[in-house]
């Protein structure tokens, strides 16, 4: 299932970590009361950045042909990889308010994926962070 996304804003668990220079948030929500239906989401956080840029991200890493779900699955791992080893992260809160803006990204992984069954991407802000928290940062890697 790949859709538009509506804006979203949420409170809770958020990384921010850095990836390829570019600075993006990663947190959870639940799509009902019961916390049933776990969703990733992901977006950039660096001033002038596009979420759009996170997908070209996984297809320049990703092989050629990959699926859409293979790429969100990738941008997943990214942020999970950040969440639990703590690479290029930059912050973490485990109570912060944050917003995803209206037209990013859907993507179901039709079965339960580091935790989550779907992925949205966005142009995301958190709460709190300082203009040098999302700077873009210098990066070895060409992507």
């Amino acid at each position: 299932m790949t859709t538009d996304i509506e804006g979203l804003t949420g409170r809770g668990r958020v990384t921010v970590f850095a990836l390829f220079g570019t600075v993006f948030g990663y947190t959870s929500h639940h799509l009902d009361e019961r916390r049933i239906g776990e969703v990733a989401i992901v977006g950039p956080l660096s001033p002038g950045a596009d979420w759009f840029r996170l997908w070209q991200m996984a297809a320049e890493m990703c092989k050629d042909g990959t699926p859409r779900v293979g790429l969100a699955q990738w941008i997943l791992t990214q942020a999970t990889r950040a969440f639990v080893v703590g690479s290029d992260r930059i912050a973490q809160f485990e109570a912060q308010s944050w917003k995803l803006e209206s037209g990013g990204r859907r993507v179901g992984f039709g079965v339960t994926y580091a935790n989550h069954d779907e992925l949205w991407t966005g142009n995301m802000t958190v709460e709190g962070l300082t203009p040098e928290q999302v700077a873009e940062r210098p990066s070895i890697y060409r992507t």
